[in-house]
């Protein structure tokens, strides 16, 4: 064999292996899903939306005009006005903010402290598993919606406070996932091998499980943040989230019910800014879902 032969084949082999690479893999899988690359497509078009909505918003989202009362969707107002004169596509574009928010935090927050306290329960089993187990199924025998608003009754209406116990709420499941992905990797002969080695208990979790739990918890995240915009615009419809005049899609819709007969687009607009956020987060998580797959084909 001739040593440009050698050559190309040795160039080819890391060619090969960045085409075959398990991130390579993934997003292929995930791009050959059309749904979850339309969701996501949703997905970055709220997010630009709510980060530019100074400037996308036709008007102030808190300027009343008592000329303006419950006026239909026109030129003018393309989502109509609401019962204090107020733009509604300026209220959906602001509340979009809002929504977003509490999704993406509340996720956060329940992911920082479920994971850590799933992979403790799963590495290091026994008492702490136990002790840790009983108090998931306390907070899960509970509720999920029930829980959050008392929570949120606890700690006060606003829009903060709402994020907290959103996020408090949903940690439990983020524990039961992470547990779960850490006693099937903690199986696996190159922790075996880590322990083997005379690594610390803390080492091996941190360095050898921790990331091969990543994606459960990356699609559990993307599955919860459509929970918690749902239950974001439960908490505002019932006066517990975002408090006015701030506009959100919840209490948007607080408004609206009064109104549904003589202006149904009150409730429309922002009950369909939310069905696409959370339809379009559902599809993209089981996109993820499939591409992290290693059985997927």
């Amino acid at each position: 064999m001739s040593a440009a032969m050698l050559t190309a084949g040795k160039a080819a082999r890391p060619a090969a292996q960045v085409a075959s690479s398990p991130f390579r893999l993934a997003m292929n899988r995930f791009c050959g899903r059309p749904a979850a690359v339309a969701g996501l497509a949703v997905i970055v078009l709220f997010f630009v939306v709510a980060a530019l909505a100074p400037l996308l918003a036709p008007d102030d989202p808190t300027r009343t005009s008592w000329g303006l009362i419950r006026k239909a969707p026109s030129l003018a107002h393309w989502m109509g006005t609401d019962e204090n004169g107020r733009d509604v596509l300026s209220r959906v574009i602001f509340g979009a903010r809002a929504s977003l928010l509490a999704g993406v935090i509340s996720v956060t927050i329940a992911a920082g402290a479920g994971v850590p306290l799933g992979l403790l329960a799963g590495f290091a089993g026994g008492k702490v598993d136990a002790l840790i187990g009983r108090l998931v199924d306390a907070m899960l025998a509970c509720p999920f919606l029930i829980l959050a608003i008392a929570l949120a009754a606890f700690l006060g209406p606003s829009l903060q406070n709402a994020m907290i116990a959103i996020g408090v709420t949903a940690a439990p499941v983020f524990v039961r996932v992470s547990r779960g992905a850490t006693l099937d990797a903690a199986t696996n002969d190159y922790v075996e091998a880590a322990r083997a080695l005379g690594n610390p208990p803390w080492r091996v979790a941190v360095r050898h499980v921790l990331p091969n739990i990543v994606p459960p918890v990356m699609v559990q995240s993307t599955l919860a943040i459509a929970t918690a915009i749902i239950a974001e615009a439960s908490l505002s419809f019932l006066g517990l989230g975002q408090q006015p005049p701030a506009p959100s899609w919840g209490s948007m819709l607080n408004s609206a019910q009064r109104f549904l007969t003589q202006a149904p687009w009150l409730a429309v607009f922002p009950g369909l800014a939310i069905f696409m956020v959370v339809l379009s987060f559902n599809l993209v998580g089981d996109g993820l879902r499939d591409a992290l797959d290693p059985r997927s084909k």
